[in-house]
């Protein structure tokens, strides 16, 4: 397979639903000190479409490549690495000598969940050593490697907004609709906040990350996806949710809209008043204003694959799917070697220490 590939501004990047693909998302990321870039591209067997990737110095002479969610164009599941090499060696011409490798957090659907698609069960990856062979099957230098986490979501609940609210409403859970129920007899409002509000949302966040025990994002990361200038009516726009009963604010939500997609980036909710149920209230007022905007999807995030109680996203499962909805098993975050040795390094490093690349959003 050969692939074809021409420069271009970031800001002629395609109409899409995948936030993390368009010129929006590529501003925030310049915001942070990333550097993007976009392409256009063709493959042999036909395929179009283009890409933005971020480039970023950790080092002197070390510098990482990162593709957030894309191409949002692949081929069919057997082909993905080999579209993903001869992708990656155009690619490069185009970078500095220092990219030591470029990192694909891939949106297409995991092969695995495609071969059980026929009501077969879902019962997760196979082991990395499989994973790894089938991905690399059929390229010429064997490249790519499993990326040691998934930067953005691999699993998902992703609810159908090409419904009546009636329809969404009734598809879910009893208690998740009794517990709706119980924030509006409550007293619970949903509004729109202002930036003026960003410092009061974090605070929760800070509350949410002690609480489930994940490392939280700075608050310029937050600040970033605000800043003046990023706007881009009709194309990408972030929605500021609260939930509050009077003066307390219980819960926040941070929602991208692209395209036809609403995504839930970040959320956060207080260690007070959690009997009054805001975060139920402020998914609801989400799904109801997304669908008003004319989306057709809300994602809601991270989740574990499967109702498995020892997984770390467990809860997040129980809560999530009680707004019904359906789970998507994306192939996750890949690594394309372009400095093998200087890769092993910073393997080794990133496992030994338990880092990694920003993500490009918790849940």
């Amino acid at each position: 397979m050969n692939v074809d590939i021409k420069p271009k501004e970031i800001r002629a990047l395609f109409p899409t639903d995948i936030f993390f693909q368009t010129t929006y998302w590529g501003l925030v990321k310049s915001h942070l000190g990333w550097e993007p870039a976009a392409f256009d591209f063709t493959s042999s067997t036909g395929l179009q479409g283009d890409v933005m990737i971020l480039v970023k110095a950790l080092t002197g002479d070390f510098t990482a490549a990162y593709v957030p969610q894309g191409p949002e164009s692949g081929p069919d599941p057997e082909k993905y690495g080999l579209f993903l090499e001869s992708l990656s060696q155009e690619l490069i011409r185009y970078m500095d000598s220092t990219v030591v490798f470029i990192r694909y957090d891939l949106p297409w659907v995991s092969p695995y969940a495609v071969d059980t698609a026929d009501g077969i069960a879902w019962h997760g990856h196979p082991p990395l050593e499989l994973r790894e062979l089938r991905m690399n099957i059929g390229t010429r230098t064997w490249p790519l490697r499993k990326a040691p986490i998934d930067l953005t979501v691999a699993d998902a609940l992703v609810i159908d907004l090409v419904r009546t609210e009636e329809a969404i409403f009734n598809a879910m859970k009893p208690k998740t609709r009794y517990n709706i129920r119980v924030a509006k007899r409550k007293g619970v409002s949903v509004f729109n906040a202002s930036l003026e509000m960003l410092p009061l949302f974090y605070k929760l966040y800070l509350q949410t990350a002690k609480r489930n025990g994940f490392l939280p994002g700075s608050y310029r990361h937050f600040a970033a996806l605000f800043s003046p200038g990023y706007h881009n009516p009709g194309s990408s726009q972030i929605l500021f949710l609260l939930a509050a009963r009077g003066k307390d604010i219980l819960a926040g939500a941070i929602i991208a809209v692209s395209g036809k997609q609403a995504i839930y980036l970040y959320g956060a909710s207080s260690n007070e008043q959690r009997n009054l149920m805001g975060s139920y209230a402020l998914h609801w007022e989400a799904i109801k204003l997304a669908r008003a905007m004319g989306c057709l999807t809300y994602d809601m995030g991270s989740i574990s694959p499967a109702s498995d109680q020892d997984h770390p996203f467990y809860g997040m499962y129980r809560f999530k799917t009680g707004f019904g909805g359906t789970i998507i098993h994306r192939n996750g975050t890949w690594d394309y070697l372009v400095n093998r040795q200087r890769y092993r390094a910073f393997r080794n490093y990133e496992t030994s220490f338990n880092i990694t690349l920003p993500k490009s959003y918790p849940q």
